[in-house]
């Protein structure tokens, strides 16, 4: 599909299945051992920046010996990305990461969904040690988004599909990038990464019909400023 979109805008129409019979023949496709469990949700339609999923990839290849992370914030609406690559996973990296998210993204983070890792939360690891377990210390996540009334969701311990987004958009880095692309040193990894979510927010997507997230973010703004009253004097 992503292919037959991708000719469309070239002027060439071929339809999906034509490629895919091609692709198949070339055995170019996945061949999955299992087969997938299907489960039916009831989905609400997503304003941009109404839920933002964020997660942390370790980068797979060590750089001289020392280890790399990826940090990934993706609009559940949009499927905008943002991602930055930081040397350690502490809770001071991810409170940097999403104040440099709420100054880079084009919409209003309202709520953003995490694991329940320590860099993000502290509500099974610290809680119970408080001394007043009634009142215990928040993180500093929270601190901040209580600061900015950003609502903070946790998902429950050991259910990763539950960020189902940020984990799709894992496997895609994986695939796409980190299997493909080399690089020899912090610096370069930091570009070549920032490169790729530029290509990423461009890249047409089965779950937006088609539709890249800088597309869905720019239709969204046109159909605001449409939406908005004018002053007409008598």
């Amino acid at each position: 599909m992503k292919l037959s979109w991708k000719l469309e805008k070239e002027g060439i129409i071929v339809h999906s299945r034509t490629i895919g019979k091609i692709i198949k023949k070339q055995g170019l496709t996945r061949r999955y051992r299992i087969k997938k469990i299907q489960y039916k949700y009831v989905k609400f339609p997503l304003r941009p920046g109404e839920l933002v999923e964020i997660d942390v990839k370790y980068v797979p290849d060590r750089i001289k010996g020392l280890k790399y992370y990826q940090f990934t914030a993706i609009d559940c609406s949009s499927r905008w990305r943002y991602l930055k690559i930081y040397d350690d996973i502490s809770t001071n990296s991810a409170v940097k990461f999403f104040k440099e998210l709420i100054n880079v993204a084009p919409f209003k983070v309202r709520a953003i969904k995490t694991d329940n890792g320590s860099c993000f939360t502290n509500r099974y690891t610290g809680y119970a040690k408080s001394k007043d377990p009634l009142n215990p210390r928040l993180h500093a996540l929270d601190v901040m988004c209580q600061k900015m009334n950003i609502i903070h969701y946790l998902i429950d311990p050991g259910k990763p599909a539950q960020n189902g987004k940020v984990e799709r958009s894992h496997r895609s880095d994986q695939e796409t990038f980190y299997d493909r692309v080399k690089f020899n040193s912090f610096n370069e990894l930091k570009k070549k990464i920032r490169l790729w979510n530029m290509e990423y927010n461009n890249l047409e997507h089965c779950g937006l019909n088609g539709k890249t997230p800088n597309e869905i973010l720019q239709n969204y703004s046109l159909i605001n400023i449409s939406l908005k009253p004018t002053n007409v004097c008598a």
